[in-house]
């Protein structure tokens, strides 16, 4: 086994801080992985790690050399993207996530025509409304809808997201047309919310004459998968706030009808997240370039 392969093993156990998470990352199995972080701490004449049956603990010339390792993986990784963007041969495999709605409509349908185009990358995709860490996830790129909370990411806009708040016709008829955001809080309009880990409540953030105002929104019915809540608005449960995109064929032929027109949403930010070491690999920027083209049209008025 490779030295280089041994310091890139150990510095996705140091990211996630076990053996059997980093061994299901590069799939080798944890046998592989022990054998691998063995093997250099033998080289070295040190130990990077202290072992209990319960957990797993970088030494102090294990955070040393991560710093270095670090440093190592990016500038062989500058190098091989200087080689590729010549030749234009990409290899190897990509990790990528993306929300449930955007990864089925718009994602996915690319993956084909890349790896047709480039036969020597396989590709990974994860679809997930919650949010992801692209660092201890091991992710090359994620997807993203909405503002990114870490700072140290970089990002790349795509395009700014019309969306809408739509309900089906037998929902209204049962209930009212809600003509703003105050009425769906005075009527206690059935509002379905997508949950993220941590939410306490859930607040639209709708467009009045004033200016974007919060309201605070309640409903029984709660799902962490988007598209859920797209069929229980079908269904008549209550009122969805969705990505125009989602929901267009929906709205077009009626199944779904715009409500509370008087207060929009605001639009959401959708991008490319990546971290500045990921951002550099050739793979993943031709990835990220080659969906950014082919779904433009997508946000275009």
């Amino acid at each position: 086994m490779s030295y280089l392969d041994n310091v890139r093993t150990f510095v996705r156990v140091y990211d996630l801080g076990s053996m059997s998470a980093a061994g299901r990352d590069l799939r080798i199995s944890p046998a592989v992985t022990s054998s691998r972080i063995s093997q250099l701490e033998e080289h070295l004449g040190v130990r990077l790690f202290q072992r209990t049956t319960r957990s797993l603990t970088p030494t102090e010339q294990g955070k040393a050399f991560y710093r270095g390792a670090m440093d190592i993986l990016e500038a062989i990784e500058t190098a091989e993207a200087q080689i590729v963007n010549i030749t234009e041969n990409l290899k190897g495999s990509l990790f990528v996530a993306a929300p449930l709605g955007v990864g089925r409509r718009l994602i996915a349908p690319q993956v084909p025509g890349f790896l047709e185009q480039y036969p020597e990358v396989s590709l990974r995709l994860r679809l997930t409304d919650r949010k992801v860490d692209l660092t201890t996830e091991g992710l090359d790129l994620a997807f993203f809808l909405g503002l990114p909370e870490d700072s140290n990411l970089r990002i790349r806009k795509i395009a700014d997201v019309e969306r809408v708040l739509c309900a089906a016709p037998s929902y209204i008829t049962a209930r009212g047309m809600p003509a703003n955001g105050a009425e769906l809080v005075s009527a206690k309009h059935e509002c379905l919310n997508l949950r993220f880990p941590g939410a306490t409540e859930f607040q639209w953030r709708l467009i009045t004459p004033e200016g974007p105002q919060r309201f605070r929104v309640e409903g029984r019915y709660e799902c962490d998968d988007g598209d859920v809540l797209t069929e229980w608005a079908l269904a008549g449960h209550g009122i969805a706030m969705k990505p125009l995109f989602e929901v267009a064929d929906h709205l077009a032929s009626g199944a779904l009808v715009a409500v509370a027109q008087q207060t929009p949403p605001e639009p959401i930010q959708m991008a490319c997240l990546f971290t500045h070491r990921r951002g550099q690999d050739p793979k993943a920027r031709r990835f990220m370039e080659f969906v950014i083209e082919r779904i433009a049209d997508t946000f275009r008025p």
